[in-house]
């Protein structure tokens, strides 16, 4: 997430580079405006896209701004910075570190946007230098304004004697068995560096040498024991754990003269090329992939501000880095997203008002078979984490795993968690004799050593596992049930846009959809089929899956909105997803703004396509939305000359997801829901607070807010349950109390 605050309207100049001779976002979109005034537009014209890397920077910018927004709760604003830090660490892993790959492979071909990887690491480092700078600006607002709620996060030097000693204490019984001390000399060789650890260099000698000696020492940094920030008596104070370290060094170093400490940590690349096509076993190749991990290129260097140049140099040449390049000095808090200690304290003052997910409308009180519900209402449309994934995918599962009707059960697992009962209901399921087939990604990024521990706990419960098709990531989120109902055998599906997750079903914005639809039901069937076995990619009959039917759809469908469009009924798409990236998507969106086709985007992340380009993408309107919850949903609407379309799925609008994934998105067909998602759009699409729009430049400024009081649609999302809940509790009440006359309006008939 960067440090560049995007309420105002300023941006760094690399937001729009496209080329090494287009050197501002201003140039670019000056240029892609002179584009658009030629009769033949050029559409693979560099200056028209704007870079991936970039554009995800500048979303981080603006999740930092929300850290930087006195209107937000103070804990919550702590929260924004160390998720902020977070996604910066992952940024250096996967994108500088693939990056990284492309530059020591010889790549020098350029993206659509006209960068080179040594280009692209170059703009993208200076980024994130202003990113840290902003990072560091708002930390030092954030301790004035904790110190000033008595939450004081403090140097060891401040503390009281008694503090001191009683941290001593803390220090001998705690902290001091769990380190080990590395020489560095001739004799023990330059020690390896863990991928994010905090580590101390001490530089010391003998009492009365005159050598230096360097040793290592790894912070150990653990939830329970020694958490990254110690607290300090009864109170709201917190002194670091590397402070507490560098000031009972003499217990590590008994009779030495400690002349520096300083600390450093390195990042890693965790992008690990593997062929699955020549591993005997993909998950034990997987279980290789993450001890090679462990010991990946370093990409990034912190160090802290005004380490020794000596000691720079040396851990800059011992790491195989560039000193000018690769080395970041810190000069605040290192490893910044260790924050979220502080950000959980349980100051409910200090953080956003708690919220309590509803049960849907048609769940809430209805407690029969949930597949009698789905059978008799039609499709249900749950929108996470206004409404309960508990109640909802959970009871789903849960049911299936116990009711004697279920004969089977097939599932994907993109990321799961032990909590909320998925795995358990699965495993319930297969000791009720039901088959249970479920797909695991191994492959999901920093998920795989959890999904290794899934895989072999429901292979032990006799499940059967599968690990997905060779070279492609299964990222789609779909159950299928199949039952034997009353009168013939029938296929229940959940078909949703976020993981079958229960902690990130309370933290991310997600849709899902429980049908009973009998040409979905029998187009997941194929799918598993083909998931599962050897079958070829079939034709689906209502699903649009990637990597064979999706793309081709997509484009297919916006090239038919520019058919269709007219004065008189003029062409509409709207498009809800994380990122577009995909050319060939972006430029088909292109032509259809050309021809006149309005186009809404609500895109969290990276999005190439530029907004606001007389002559061309004037009538495209593009918005972020940033709020408490990550916007996760995925909806997709094309107008069709009024035989309206909307989609919901897995899929981002992303070359990866298009063609080397296997994702689901399925048609809302339901009026109901189709309203409910029409909803959804509106909201955000008329929202003034944590609104971001795009300019012809790339740049995004937030939206004016109308007034204090004015409402983001996230808390007009949680207002809207409220009201739904409340509303079916009336009607509720009124039919129980309508039941209640009927029946005493019958005795008083019958004793007359």
């Amino acid at each position: 997430m960067s440090n560049v605050i995007q309420n105002n309207n300023t941006a760094p100049d690399t937001v729009g580079i496209a080329s090494t001779d287009v050197n501002t976002a201003e140039d670019a979109a000056d240029t892609a405006v002179e584009v658009a005034k030629t009769e033949e537009i050029d559409f693979d014209n560099k200056d028209l896209y704007l870079n991936r890397e970039l554009t995800w920077l500048e979303f981080n910018s603006r999740v930092l701004s929300m850290g930087a927004d006195p209107k937000t709760p103070l804990l919550e604003r702590v929260k924004f910075l160390a998720i902020t830090a977070n996604n910066l660490d992952e940024f250096q892993m996967k994108r500088i570190g693939g990056l990284k790959q492309q530059l020591a492979a010889g790549v020098r071909n350029t993206t659509v946007d006209g960068l080179t990887p040594a280009e692209q690491i170059a703009v993208c480092q200076e980024k994130v230098r202003e990113l840290n700078l902003e990072q560091n600006r708002i930390l030092q607002e954030l301790l004035v304004s904790l110190d000033e709620q008595n939450i004081h996060l403090v140097s060891y030097d401040s503390l009281s004697d008694e503090e001191k000693e009683s941290q001593r204490n803390n220090f001998i019984e705690n902290i001091f068995p769990l380190l080990t001390p590395l020489a560095m000399d001739p004799g023990h060789p330059f020690p390896f560096i863990s991928n994010l650890a905090l580590n101390l260099l001490v530089s010391l000698r003998h009492k009365g040498g005159s050598m230096s000696h360097i040793a290592r020492i790894k912070v150990p940094v653990t939830k329970d024991i020694a958490p990254r920030f110690v607290r300090v008596g009864e109170e709201y104070k917190y002194v670091r754990l590397e402070d507490i370290i560098t000031h009972n060094l003499d217990t590590l170093f008994p009779g030495m003269e400690i002349n520096s400490c300083e600390l450093f940590r390195v990042t890693r690349n965790a992008i690990v090329e593997v062929e699955e096509e020549d591993a005997d076993d993909l998950l034990a190749m997987i279980e290789s992939e993450l001890r090679d991990r462990h010991f990946a290129p370093i990409v990034r260097l912190q160090v802290e501000q005004g380490m020794n140049p000596t000691h720079r140099g040396m851990l800059a040449a011992e790491l195989g880095l560039d000193e000018e390049n690769d080395v970041y000095e810190v000069g605040s808090i290192m490893a910044m997203r260790d924050l979220f200690e502080i950000a959980s304290l349980d100051i409910p003052a200090l953080l956003d008002p708690p919220h309590q997910p509803i049960d849907h409308t048609r769940l809430a009180h209805d407690s029969r078979n949930i597949f009698h519900i789905i059978r008799e209402r039609g499709s249900l449309l749950f929108q996470y984490p206004y409404e309960s994934f508990k109640t909802s995918v959970e009871r789903f599962l849960r049911t299936a795993s116990t009711d004697p009707k279920v004969l089977a059960i097939k599932m994907t697992l993109y990321r799961t968690s032990a909590e909320g009962g998925i795995i358990d209901s699965l495993i319930q399921a297969s000791r009720n004799g039901k088959q249970v087939a479920v797909l695991i990604e191994l492959k999901a990024r920093f998920d795989e050593a959890a999904n290794i521990g899934w895989a072999r706990r429901l292979e032990q419960a006799g499940i059967h596992v599968t690990y997905g098709v060779i070279g492609l990531k299964t990222h789609s989120k779909v159950i299928l049930v199949v039952r034997k109902d009353y009168n013939k055998l029938r296929r229940y599906a959940h078909i949703g846009t976020g993981n079958y997750h229960s902690g990130t079903a309370r933290l991310y914005s997600d849709l899902g959809m429980l049908t009973c639809d009998d040409a979905i039901g029998q187009d997941l069937t194929e799918l598993f089929n083909y998931l599962t076995g050897y079958s070829p990619p079939p034709k689906y009959r209502k699903i649009l899956a990637a990597p064979y039917t999706l793309k081709s759809s997509l484009l297919k469908k916006i090239e038919r909105e520019v058919k269709l469009h007219t004065a008189e009924s003029p062409g509409h798409i709207q498009l809800k997803m994380n990122a577009l990236e995909d050319v060939d998507i972006t430029r088909a969106l292109y032509k259809a703004a050309q021809a006149g086709v309005k186009i809404d985007l609500i895109v969290r992340d990276t999005c190439r396509l530029r907004a606001g380009i007389p002559g061309l993408t004037e009538n495209v309107r593009v918005i972020s939305v940033v709020g408490r919850f990550l916007e996760h949903s995925r909806i997709y609407y094309f107008k069709n000359a009024g035989e309206e379309e909307y989609y919901i799925g897995s899929a981002d609008l992303m070359t990866r997801n298009l063609e080397s994934r296997v994702e689901v998105v399925a048609p809302v067909e339901d009026v109901k829901l189709r309203q409910e998602l029409r909803l959804i759009l509106d909201v955000q699409l008329s929202s003034n607070k944590h609104v971001w729009e795009m300019q012809s430049d790339g740049v995004y400024i937030e939206r004016t807010e109308v007034s204090d009081s004015t409402m983001s649609s996230q808390d007009t999302f949680i207002a809207l349950a409220k009201k739904r809940k409340n509303a079916a509790a009336k009607h509720r009440q009124s039919r129980l109390r309508e039941k209640l006359l009927t029946y005493f309006r019958k005795r008083v008939s019958e004793e007359q």
